[in-house]
């Protein structure tokens, strides 16, 4: 008699639940799963396996041999499948929201043309007319970041039960998003930035 430790036995997201092993002599069932833990290429020892088991009793059949591994990815394929939708639906967001900060900087800066022109004619730098717009999209994504993890942290508390091998507060993953988020802005704050730096000042405030 003895403890075994906790292990997964329907599905990878359910919690352990009490388990009685019993002696195969005193429960008979037809099907029984052997787990073999070996070094090296699992595959290479299915036919080992399957020896050792026919030198023991050669009328009993030996089927659907498979490794630990692709087990866990059979476990997982529906949470595999609704992750790979919220993927794509994530870089759809990603791209409407590069899309969404490139409009909205590219039409504040243009209404800022008179102001931008002024500046480069009391002496601003065409490099810190380039840093203020940047700055502008940086301000407007780290407004957002901050609501969107306050959010996520908040939310992902209900989808604990169908997440696998991660956290609902991982920090890898809230940093590496972030980061992306905000490299995608600083990507579509780069054109209006760029074209503001090259307005010319005569030219605008004779205009306005």
């Amino acid at each position: 008699m003895g403890v075994a430790r906790n292990a997964k036995y329907r599905r990878l997201v359910y919690a352990p639940e009490p388990v009685i092993f019993l002696p195969l002599s005193q429960v008979y069932r037809g099907l029984v799963i052997i787990h073999t833990r070996v070094s090296g290429d699992p595959a290479a020892y299915a036919t080992a396996v399957e020896r050792t088991v026919h030198d023991l009793n050669a009328d009993l059949p030996v089927f659907d041999v498979t490794t630990l591994k692709s087990s866990m990815r059979l476990g997982s394929i529906f949470e595999r499948v609704a992750g790979t939708f919220a993927g794509a639906f994530g870089l759809i967001a990603l791209i409407i929201a590069a899309v969404g900060i490139y409009g909205v900087i590219a039409y504040t800066t243009r209404q800022r043309t008179h102001e931008i022109a002024i500046r480069i004619a009391v002496g601003a730098q065409r490099t810190d007319i380039f840093r203020l717009v940047l700055g502008q999209g940086l301000i407007l994504t780290v407004a957002g970041l901050a609501v969107g993890i306050a959010a996520a942290l908040v939310l992902t508390r209900y989808l604990q039960s169908v997440l696998f091998g991660v956290t609902t507060t991982d920090v890898l993953t809230y940093a590496a998003v972030a980061f992306l988020l905000c490299l995608v802005s600083l990507v579509a704050c780069y054109i209006p930035a760029r074209r503001a730096t090259k307005v010319d000042p005569m030219v605008a405030l004779r205009y306005e």
